[in-house]
């Protein structure tokens, strides 16, 4: 009876031992914060597409009302350009993929008919440093190294980043592309032309090289 009752006390404690090793992991995960660049300060997430804001490492992954997203490669750190009086910052490029839920399927289907799919996206910020009005659209065509070209019709953040943009103006945001061809290791962006108001040329469009 003794042996019985000794065995038992030892189980307890055993369990008790094994309780106080794992907590402080538990802990150390629920306190992990994600973390924002500071380039999103002001940005209010797409109504249709995941938020990816805090993905900032390949692997990474995010699930919300909209669906699941995960990183597949990432650049950031991309130098300011100048196309005419506009400056144009590419603060990110992403590859992802993304799983849209059940309710965002038909916003969807009006650019693929796949239940989940890879896409690219960039966040962007523009500036119009002139006293005049501009237009000018940062994403005309995007082509990949895997054969994939998107205009910028078939842009799904609908963030109106294209067109007129007013004297010291600052426009930020996403521009993202369904992706039909897996294996992306670079891509080209070009821009548009910058104009004025009334649609004289004042800049050729730039051609951006990423490799991921």
């Amino acid at each position: 009876m003794k042996r019985i009752i000794f065995l038992g006390m030892l189980f307890i404690l055993l369990l008790a031992g094994c309780s106080e090793k794992e907590e402080p992991i538990a802990n150390a995960a629920a306190n992990e914060e994600e973390v924002i660049p500071a380039y999103f300060d002001g940005y209010v997430p797409s109504p249709q597409v995941p938020d990816d804001r805090s993905l900032q490492k390949e692997g990474q992954s995010n699930r919300d009302l909209r669906g699941e997203i995960e990183l597949n490669a990432i650049k950031a750190e991309i130098p300011a350009f100048e196309i005419g009086a506009i400056e144009l910052m590419v603060h990110e490029v992403k590859v992802l993929h993304l799983k849209p839920e059940y309710s965002m399927v038909d916003f969807f289907h009006s650019y693929t008919h796949d239940m989940e799919f890879d896409m690219v996206k960039f966040f962007v910020e523009i500036t119009n440093t002139s006293d005049e009005v501009l237009k000018f659209g940062p994403a005309a065509v995007v082509e990949t190294n895997a054969g994939d070209t998107k205009l910028w019709e078939e842009d799904i953040y609908l963030e109106e980043l294209n067109g007129e943009i007013q004297p010291g103006e600052t426009k930020k945001g996403n521009i993202g592309f369904i992706l039909e061809k897996p294996g992306v290791e670079s891509l080209k962006l070009t821009t548009s032309d910058v104009f004025s108001a009334s649609d004289k040329k004042l800049a050729e469009a730039q051609q951006i090289e990423v490799e991921f």
